[in-house]
């Protein structure tokens, strides 16, 4: 499997990029930054007066380099301006370095929810929209067609967190999917919304969200939307990466790390196997053997753990990622001997 890299100057261009996205959001702190603990983890929230009465945004999870930006919010926001320019300038050299921007529907799309917070509020995008932003991630070349969208464009997140929180998104996604021509598409038992259809074409774009047996439709209230339960997504989700889809001077999203995309592929191609998804199914194998030989060679500590990580969850997943590297022995040999 031939594997490009991209330039030392696209490369660095792109992570400019995301860390520059990373500190307009910092910028946006309006009050002070407030601690709250549960589970063990600690999440910040934006405290700030409007009149007489005290509101507070979720941030993020307090980790270290959260922290680091929001100390410097104040510095951020004077260099506002300074920091959009170059952020226009860097997508721009991206473009002609060869990475493979966003289409416009999806483009728009991520732009409206990111402006709503889907993402700061656990949203997690997954799927084929989400496989094409590793080209920055990985500082790889992807081919076009690798990249060609199945027409659904996903969103994850996690139930207990989107109840958790305590915040909620700034627009509605149902809103803004039927104000981008999106038809909802009640569900045929329970008639609840959990996808819809954009009515000139063929895109489809679905939230889902963990599930620990049944596979029911469950609320995000963070969200402000309703998701179809999936097992094994619990897997793929945890500990998400920030990315940025190449649309205008970039919009910062949330994406799965690559080692899990992966190993999820292999589960998710024996799901589909030899039902109406079977298109797919060789598509998630194809994604699932490109990621191995590149993670493989450059992050193979991230790529065991999440591997050995999936086997220890049980016989049924063991079952699912073995019947689909039958299918791959290259990808398979590069497993064992990672293994070994």
């Amino acid at each position: 499997m031939s594997i490009t890299s991209h330039s030392r100057t696209a490369q660095v261009a792109y992570q400019d990029l995301l860390r520059l996205h990373q500190d307009e959001a910092a910028s946006e702190l309006i009050g002070s930054v407030e601690e709250r603990h549960r589970n063990g983890r600690v999440y910040l929230y934006d405290k700030f007066r409007i009149g007489t009465e005290m509101k507070s945004r979720y941030l993020g999870e307090g980790t270290p380099e959260l922290r680091a930006r929001l100390a410097q919010a104040t510095a951020l926001k004077t260099s506002s301006e300074e920091r959009r320019q170059t952020m226009a300038r860097l997508a721009r050299v991206l473009r002609a370095e060869g990475f493979i921007a966003t289409d416009r529907d999806t483009g728009s799309l991520l732009l409206a929810f990111a402006r709503a917070g889907v993402f700061r509020l656990g949203g997690t995008l997954v799927g084929t929209a989400a496989y094409a932003l590793y080209q920055g991630e990985l500082g790889v070349r992807f081919d076009s067609e690798d990249l060609a969208q199945t027409g659904d464009i996903d969103f994850a997140s996690f139930e207990r967190l989107s109840v958790a929180l305590g915040d909620r998104v700034e627009e509605e996604p149902g809103d803004i999917l039927q104000s981008l021509k999106f038809d909802p598409v009640p569900g045929m038992e329970d008639r609840q919304v959990w996808k819809w259809r954009q009515n000139r074409g063929t895109a489809m774009v679905e939230f889902l969200t963990p599930a620990f047996g049944d596979e029911t439709v469950k609320p995000l209230p963070a969200l402000g939307v309703s998701a179809q339960a999936l097992n094994y997504l619990n897997f793929l989700i945890a500990e998400p990466i920030p990315a940025v889809a190449l649309y205008r001077s970039g919009v910062l999203v949330q994406i799965p790390r690559p080692e899990r995309f992966a190993i999820h592929k292999l589960i998710v191609a024996d799901r589909r196997r030899g039902g109406p998804d079977q298109a797919k199914s060789r598509k998630d194998r194809g994604q699932a053997a490109f990621l191995i030989s590149i993670l493989a060679e450059d992050r193979p500590d991230d790529l065991r753990e999440a591997y050995q990580d999936a086997l220890s969850c049980g016989p049924r997943w063991r079952e699912r990622i073995e019947a689909s590297l039958k299918r791959l022995p290259e990808t398979e040999a590069i497993l064992r001997a990672l293994s070994g």
